[in-house]
């Protein structure tokens, strides 16, 4: 048997020591996309203890986000980014300076409102750590009070120049206002809320997620799934996998975030009642 000659024999080494490197990038990547997954998770957390309702809120959006992106026929990547902009586009509001504004019982000044206004920076900021696994995150919860006529802010961008992820949350977070109110402002109808939006339609919203949230068959997803996020209790935790994950799985917070079925007093899951309504 004719052993190897030396150059083969180094340039097998060598595709060794490359695959062996290789595969100790790949689980320090791994590792390093389990340590953001569980970040977020414990972002998530501490919005919930600092304010359950903040924390149910922005599940109700990540909830109406899915039923507009998923009519959108956009691809997986794009939902899961914009449920991520969804479940922590307020959390900048969670911040000292803000918080007891956030909880007040009247009207708020102009001053108020300036300050409230700082949130949407406030919340990229600290999520910006996180941008090189979630590069969407900040930058889509840095635009959601963006408008489409360029008046929004921080930045006034005007139309496409708004992330995606943004002007989906934009119209699932104004539903969810309106129809679950403020302490100073009774909430309103879901019909009421869709007929505003469409007000907003090329002015303050993209006109054609506008166009697409107010389609009856996708509006009958939102009231359905309004039906279900309406039974959610006030205090949320987040939902056990259901099998052990294996140590190369990197976990996802996608579809972790919504109460069991129990917690929803025997209703479906919001995802479930979205394929029902269809």
């Amino acid at each position: 048997m004719q052993l190897p000659t030396r150059p083969v024999a180094t340039a097998a080494a060598a595709a060794v020591s490359g695959a062996l490197l290789l595969r100790h990038e790949l689980k320090e990547r791994q590792t390093a996309e389990r340590v953001a997954g569980a970040a977020l998770e414990s972002l998530l957390k501490a919005i919930d203890a600092n304010d359950p309702q903040t924390g149910v809120h922005v599940r109700r959006v990540a909830s109406y986000a899915l039923v507009l992106a998923d009519a959108a026929d956009l691809d997986e990547h794009v939902r899961h980014a914009i449920e991520r902009v969804a479940l922590f586009h307020d959390i900048g509001k969670i911040h000292e300076a803000l918080f007891d504004i956030t909880h007040e019982r009247h009207r708020l000044s102009a001053a108020e409102r300036r300050a409230i206004a700082t949130h949407p920076q406030r919340g990229a900021d600290v999520l910006a750590p996180l941008s090189a696994f979630y590069p969407d995150l900040p930058d889509g919860v840095l635009a959601h009070h963006e408008r489409w006529d360029g008046t929004g802010y921080p930045r006034r961008l005007k139309g496409r120049r708004i992330p995606l992820t943004a002007r989906v949350v934009a119209i699932a977070d104004t539903f969810d206002a309106i129809t679950h109110g403020r302490r100073y402002r009774d909430p309103r109808s879901a019909e009421t809320a869709r007929d505003l939006i469409l007000q907003g339609r090329a002015t303050q919203f993209d006109p054609d997620l506008v166009d697409l949230f107010a389609f009856p068959p996708v509006f009958a997803r939102i009231l359905a799934t309004a039906r279900t996020v309406a039974q959610w209790p006030p205090r949320m935790r987040a939902r056990r996998r259901d099998r052990e994950q294996d140590e190369d799985e990197v976990p996802d917070i996608s579809f972790r975030w919504r109460p069991p079925r129990s917690a929803a007093r025997g209703r479906p899951a919001a995802d479930r009642a979205h394929r029902t309504a269809r």
